[in-house]
């Protein structure tokens, strides 16, 4: 059945209650229920019942049921982290070190390689960059401003590009149930691999903040400003100086998806199931936390398990979004949107521009509303169906809808990450959000000339 120009208005409507209610769920929630209100002929009885049957049928698919319990694993991990005083023993180790990059440099150096290396979160890899960095900074003039600025540029850009993570299971269920709903064809880990290089805003990001770091590259407000004075900290002097606690789950998370992927895939990495390696290794990790922090006396037993169900309760929210983006994502499909939106287009827009375009909707969209993920979920089922009818490169596409959800996310005064990132480096929020505003701009601007140029290579 065709519905015109109300299968547009469904995702349109989703964006004005996220940006109204500010609230992801509420808004997916209300997309979810319009939309089924037209499929079922405006019956609202029918649209209600849709909705509760329309949940309990996601979890009838396998790979949706392992990517929320890999979600809420991660919540647990997290936790874990936290209440066995393993980020304050690296903390702790880090500060014992600093000598040896005792310099405005060094410091700022810190804050970026940490964002790096913590990748399975963004809160947290904010949370611990800014903690571990912070005094460093101060005792080498480096502004509150610039360590938020940097503690903000490698969160979600780098959870992006390095998607072992909450961030790969989202996305990963959002291509996937795109294939499944045969909108698109092929492997759905290939295709997110395959749209890492593309994901340009990310890209030129990390680099921006490298040649702020090396170049002293101050434009803007940022030029005025001033560093806190320095005081010795003394939070983390109970804290035992340690390393392993810390990097032992992340290492063992990260070597443990490529080789899930390995074993599902019979020898074959791009072959293996996704939501199976990354559910597996969530596993895997608690149990070798379990082991270790028993041994090593971090954690009782009970303490361990009532962490592990407090961990997982504080993901229920991420989960849910991630249960109702992919929901979404199959009403907005059951409603051809993107079929009709790609016969409009057709002729009156070049597919040249479609990736550009793509990248930039995306943009605001996160900028409204202050989210990345709940941008990803409504934006991706959309961006993808249009790639298909309009014969474009898929990764390409899927690049363009990550990265114009993070640089709207990352400019937005609203999103939670950019909050975040003032709270641990210290910063006034208002001052983080001018200051970084110019850098986030540029980045953007790069960005969108890169997926033109590419949507002319590519078409």
């Amino acid at each position: 059945m065709e519905y015109g120009i109300v299968s547009i208005i469904i995702p349109i409507l989703t964006i004005a209650l996220a940006i109204i209610t500010k609230d992801v769920i509420v808004s997916l929630l209300g997309g979810i229920f319009a939309g089924l209100m037209v499929i079922n002929g405006y019956d609202m009885f029918a649209a209600s019942t849709g909705v509760f049957n329309g949940i309990v049928e996601q979890f009838s698919h396998g790979w949706i049921t392992k990517t929320l319990l890999f979600t809420l694993f991660v919540g647990a991990i997290i936790h874990l982290l936290n209440q066995s005083g393993a980020v304050k023993s690296f903390v702790a180790y880090i500060d014992a070190k600093t000598s040896r990059i005792d310099s405005p440099t060094g410091a700022q150096m810190l804050a970026y390689v940490v964002g790096i290396v913590i990748f399975i979160e963004s809160s947290i890899t904010s949370l611990v960059a800014g903690t571990v960095a912070k005094p460093l900074c101060d005792r080498n003039g480096i502004s509150r401003a610039k360590l938020a600025y940097i503690c903000d540029s490698t969160s979600a850009p780098v959870c992006s590009l390095i998607p072992l993570n909450a961030w790969g299971a989202l996305l990963l269920g959002l291509i996937v149930s795109a294939i499944d709903g045969k909108v698109i064809e092929g492997d759905g880990i290939s295709l997110l691999i395959a749209s890492i290089p593309y994901n340009f805003y990310a890209i030129f990001t990390l680099l921006i903040v490298l040649v702020v770091i090396f170049k002293k590259f101050d434009i803007g407000p940022m030029k005025a400003g001033l560093p806190t004075a320095y005081e010795r900290q003394t939070v983390h002097e109970s804290a035992t100086p340690a390393l392993m606690p810390m990097l032992l789950p992340i290492l063992v998370m990260v070597a443990a998806v490529p080789a899930g992927l390995v074993i599902t895939g019979k020898g074959d990495l791009f072959k293996g199931s996704g939501s199976t390696s990354v559910y597996y290794a969530t596993v895997v990790t608690l149990f070798v936390m379990y082991v270790y922090y028993l041994a090593t006396k971090r954690l009782k037993h009970r303490d361990f398990l009532d962490g592990t169900f407090k961990g997982m309760g504080e993901m229920l929210p991420i989960a849910a979004i991630m249960l109702f983006a992919i929901f979404i994502g199959k009403v907005i499909g059951d409603l051809g949107t993107a079929k009709y939106l790609a016969s409009l287009l057709e002729g009156n827009i070049s597919p040249v521009l479609m990736p550009m375009l793509i990248f930039l909707t995306a943009a605001v969209t996160a900028f409204a509303t202050g989210t990345s993920w709940g941008t990803f979920s409504i934006m991706m089922p959309i961006a993808l169906a249009l790639a298909a009818a309009m014969h474009l490169d898929i990764p390409l596409v899927i690049a363009a809808v990550i990265s114009g959800g993070i640089f709207g996310d990352h400019a937005s005064p609203i999103s939670d990450t950019t909050i975040i990132s003032s709270m641990a480096a210290g910063c006034d929020h208002v001052e983080h959000v001018r200051t970084q505003l110019p850098y986030a701009l540029i980045g953007g601007t790069l960005a969108a000339l890169a997926f033109l140029l590419a949507g002319y290579l590519t078409i």
